[in-house]
């Protein structure tokens, strides 16, 4: 007889341990459930596997910021270390989790499962998505085909890799999308199916925990567009910032106040990422960034390069040729 899994539940608030009063409500909800309420919540979870829970933190995920990141980031490694554990999911708020699931993929070196889930509806609600997604979050983590792919979100029955899910939807269930090759697989009546075998890499993390300590370099995100201000880049610059992320208009473009930006960063010796405010597609390089020291966002969105940028220069990437490479790895990782 086959020995059952040990998945450990890792939560760390939003909208799946959510309650408002009115049940048809959604929206003004209040993070209140701990974790023992998600686990209680789903009928037949604890048939999967063997349950260990774990309450990080419990917070909207608007209000989650690099240090709470690190944290996950810190216990899941704990956990992933740890012999009886064979899997770890993260329940975490939908609007920041593409970003805590690129920092997590960077971070982590383990081959088993590590799958993040969340709901886009509260726990109060009528029909709330969170119970399903959760079952379905575990149902992944004990699957066999879902080692050695890194991080993986599980929203509305499908699949998606770290490096290619978007919330592309402010209030569907169906909010997230994989950017480009669609889905890495489904969850359905019939289990677990992915569309491509697992990757052959090893388990080996682009980013070392260990070389990461608070608070973490300040890099921020400019939204361009047309009449756009070129105030906020003498504003990152008093402010400290360590890099700034361009959203820029479609391939990258840049306004004619990004473009005076982004050379007035450079001559502060303040890296650029040229990304765009358009949610699919790769942002290419472009003769831009020769003129202007600028790195192409590729693949990446502007919230992931963020995120990509400031664990660069935390762990002492300054030199802009390193960056650009550890963009390129970064999407090679994900893969």
């Amino acid at each position: 007889m086959t020995p059952r899994k040990t998945i450990a539940i890792v939560a760390t608030g939003g909208t799946i341990a959510a309650t408002t009063e009115a049940s048809t409500a959604l929206a003004d909800y209040t993070v209140t459930q701990g974790v023992e309420d998600l686990v209680s919540a789903v009928p037949g979870l604890s048939e999967l596997a063997e349950l260990e829970t774990h309450q990080a933190c419990k917070l909207d995920s608007r209000n989650i910021d690099s240090a709470d990141q690190l944290d996950i980031a810190t216990r899941v490694k704990q956990l992933l270390s740890e012999e009886h554990i064979d899997g770890v999911v993260v329940a975490h708020g939908t609007d920041t989790m593409e970003e805590t699931a690129v920092f997590l993929h960077l971070c982590l070196d383990s081959t088993k499962p590590i799958v993040m889930v969340g709901a886009m509806r509260p726990a109060s609600a009528l029909s709330a998505d969170g119970p399903m997604n959760l079952y379905q979050a575990v149902q992944l983590a004990i699957h066999s085909e879902a080692r050695h792919r890194g991080v993986l979100v599980v929203a509305n029955d499908r699949i998606h890799l770290a490096s290619e899910v978007r919330k592309l939807h402010t209030t569907s269930v169906g909010a997230f999308y994989s950017s480009s090759g669609g889905p890495a697989g489904v969850i359905n009546a019939d289990g677990v199916h992915f569309y491509a075998p697992a990757p052959s890499r090893a388990a080996l993390a682009l980013i070392d925990l260990n070389a990461l300590s608070l608070p973490l370099p300040k890099v921020d995100i400019v939204f361009d567009h047309p009449d756009a201000n070129p105030a906020y880049y003498d504003t990152a610059i008093q402010s400290g910032s360590a890099g700034i992320v361009i959203a820029s208009v479609g391939n990258g473009s840049l306004s004619p106040a990004a473009h005076a930006g982004a050379r007035q960063l450079h001559e502060h010796a303040i890296t650029c990422i040229r990304s765009s405010r358009i949610p699919l597609g790769a942002t290419t390089a472009s003769e831009l960034d020769v003129l202007l020291h600028t790195i192409a966002g590729q693949f990446w969105s502007a919230q992931q390069c963020r995120i990509i940028l400031m664990l660069a220069i935390a762990i002492g990437l300054l030199n802009r040729d390193e960056q650009e490479a550890l963009f390129h790895a970064a999407w090679e990782h994900a893969r």
